[in-house]
């Protein structure tokens, strides 16, 4: 196989998650036709992927990245515990980071997200605390800017409640893209997403908001949703995590969920770090640290999953694949398979306001192809075997080997064998 990237031209023998097996032709960075297997015009071998064996699906997105943080559990050794501690331990590390640092590690990071499949990542950058608060900026508008060929980066300033106005508005300017932050963590939450919303508002600009990230308490989505009410789709808005929506009583949840809808908010869910972060205080029926994942899809929510951080002080664990927060899903969230890949792929897009992708005529071509029989094989198996096209060209494959014992050949019958076990 030539060096990536590579253009492609076509598909052949791709599996789609119906069943059927197509031809698909793409030209520059769209889908242009669909066919039956075998009935697409040759073109060039370099431009064609033979793709029998592999189901072919829309690309992932990741929607709630930390790059910054990512990697660093291995440097930190924190506590493991809650957010809290959580931050704790961030903090102190990050006044040692330097823009070097944070942008090798967010390099790797956005790279093992491209490798599993992930062409589109929307990452939450810390302003961090200190006499140079914008380092985590830099690094990551630097990797932003070195990766824009192969996958799209785009940046939400993450401020806590401590952080200046005048740092938020310094990232802006640095090319940061949306407005962030973390209100559930102030004391006084609403002037906190207040003054956030403010910011954006300022700017015209969206927000991507760490949105009521615990299981009891107060919640402020409902105010989020009534304040953005009016602002045009030049500025969309994001809320992610939003665990206390899962422990609302149904008729508080319902007219929560009304309001979101009103105002067409995005609601990302991100079970891996919620699963692991929330709940230790309870040891008995541990809650679940999910949002209403149901509940939103059923009243029509647009909601996107992603895998938020790995391997920091907010998760130990994570493999930067779409196909394990899918998975998740299905485990925690009780999603179908169908629902599950979906929020990891289009809804996660729909919720980054990107343009629709995936194995349909006009749609980008952001497609992910990986080893299996069908969509429940490749969620529950997650083959390496994989080919990953953004733009209309492959940026990455894999291809695994693997090498087993076979138990001692016996002049049994087979039926006698089938008998014994």
């Amino acid at each position: 196989m030539s060096a990536l990237p590579r253009d492609i031209s076509l598909l052949r023998s791709a599996t789609l998650d119906d069943g059927s097996v197509v031809d698909v032709e793409i030209t520059a960075d769209t889908v242009t036709a669909i066919r039956p297997a075998g009935s697409a015009t040759p073109v060039a071998a370099c431009e064609t992927l033979d793709l029998t064996g592999f189901v072919l699906l829309t690309a992932p997105a990741e929607p709630h990245a930390h790059l910054d943080k990512a990697l660093s559990w291995d440097l930190i050794e924190p506590p493991m515990g809650d957010l809290g501690l959580a931050i704790d331990s961030w903090k102190t590390y990050s006044a040692t980071m330097s823009v070097e640092s944070i942008a090798d590690r967010a390099r790797r990071a956005a790279l093992m997200l491209l490798q599993n499949g992930t062409t589109a990542v929307r990452c939450h950058v810390d302003v961090l605390s200190g006499d140079e608060p914008l380092r985590g900026v830099q690094a990551l508008v630097q990797v932003r800017d070195e990766l824009s060929e192969l996958m799209h980066i785009e940046l939400a300033a993450l401020a806590g409640p401590t952080i200046p106005t005048a740092d938020v508005e310094a990232a802006l300017d640095l090319g940061v893209d949306l407005v962030g932050g973390a209100p559930h963590l102030a004391d006084d939450q609403s002037a906190d997403l207040q003054r956030l919303l403010a910011i954006a508002a300022a700017r015209g600009v969206g927000v991507d908001i760490h949105t009521d990230e615990s299981l009891t308490g107060g919640y402020t989505l409902a105010e989020l949703a009534r304040t953005v009410r009016d602002w045009p789709d030049s500025m969309p808005v994001t809320a992610g995590h939003c665990v206390r929506l899962g422990t609302l009583e149904v008729d508080e949840l319902d007219r929560v969920i009304g309001e979101v809808l009103a105002s067409d908010i995005g609601i990302v869910t991100l079970p891996i770090t919620n699963l692991y972060l929330q709940g230790w205080q309870h040891p008995v029926s541990t809650p679940r640290g999910l949002t209403a994942v149901r509940r939103l899809l059923d009243a029509g929510v647009r909601l996107g999953a992603g895998a938020d951080n790995v391997r920091d002080p907010f998760n130990p664990v994570g493999r930067s694949d779409a196909l394990e927060t899918a998975s998740l899903l299905v485990t925690a969230g009780h999603l179908t398979l169908t629902e599950a890949y979906a929020a990891v792929s289009t809804g996660a897009r729909s919720v980054m306001n990107l343009e629709p992708a995936g194995v349909s005529v006009g749609a980008k071509a952001e497609l992910l192809a990986v080893r299996g029989d069908n969509l429940a094989d490749v969620v529950a198996n997650a083959p390496a075997d994989r080919y990953v096209i953004h733009a209309g060209r492959l940026v990455a494959f894999s291809e695994v080997t693997h090498h087993t014992a076979l138990p001692a050949r016996t002049t049994e019958p087979t039926e006698l064998l089938l008998e014994k076990r």
